[in-house]
């Protein structure tokens, strides 16, 4: 094993030890995937079976796009709930990471017909960013996939109806700010829905602008790198090790 698929190893476990320290996980499903550097058809993802917080760099497995296992390893994949993230790693050659939710937020916006508001400070970063692709009940089969990355085109967020949330960027620090802007875009509309009254509209100049820095903040700075090393710094001042060995 190479030191970069190490670190790449670490960075990930730590990512799902996020999830989990936010209560963003879903039991034992949904997945964080990444790709192997130099391998593009090779990604790391969680043992099937396992809690987000039992994840370790040595236990995550190798899979390749259909997520059948491609190394030995104690435990097994899901491949079926691979193939949202095979779909979207084989297409996007940009998308290196790949989380998938299913927050009581994230959910209830899903099932609304308009999706997203883009009148809230969180909301407006996700202006014209946003792919919406109608449910087809749970996402197994491989014939579903031209049609999820259709709805996705070029964004780097898309809103599976009636489902949840995947979201993707080019490494696990950035796919993870993502991810946080788009939960607390869905927190704040849930809020905002249960107070009465109209909302403060902002227009569509104001929000495109929102929606560029934003990305530019993600892809163009160490801003994500900044605020992921925080937020585990945070975590393992609370949490202590996060897994056998952990000495970060």
């Amino acid at each position: 094993m190479t030191t970069e698929e190490m670190q790449l190893r670490v960075r990930l476990a730590e990512c799902y030890h996020l999830i989990n320290y936010y209560g963003w996980t879903e039991m034992i499903f949904n997945h964080i995937s990444v790709r192997l550097p130099g391998t593009p058809t090779r990604y790391l993802v969680n043992p099937f079976g396992l809690n987000y917080d039992e994840v370790t760099p040595d236990n995550l497995l190798v899979v390749n796009a259909d997520g059948q296992l491609i190394t030995e390893a104690e435990h097994k994949p899901n491949p079926a709930g691979f193939a949202l993230h095979g779909a979207i790693h084989t297409a996007r050659d940009d998308i290196h990471c790949v989380i998938h939710t299913h927050t009581n937020a994230v959910c209830a916006v899903a099932m609304k017909q308009a999706g997203f508001s883009h009148d809230n400070f969180y909301g407006a970063q996700l202006f014209e960013r946003v792919g919406y692709h109608a449910f087809e009940g749970i996402t197994l089969y491989d014939e579903e996939r031209p049609r999820m990355l259709e709805s996705l085109g070029d964004k780097h967020v898309l809103v599976l109806r009636n489902h949840g949330i995947a979201v993707g960027e080019a490494d696990v620090a950035r796919t993870f700010f993502l991810l946080w802007i788009v939960q607390r875009a869905a927190e704040i509309q849930c809020h905002a829905g249960q107070i009465p009254g109209p909302d403060v509209l902002i227009s569509d100049d104001i929000k495109r602008g929102c929606a560029r820095d934003a990305a530019t903040l993600i892809s163009g700075s160490s801003a994500a790198d900044r605020m992921f090393d925080a937020a585990v710094r945070k975590m393992r001042k609370e949490r202590g090790p996060l897994w056998t060995g952990d000495k970060a």
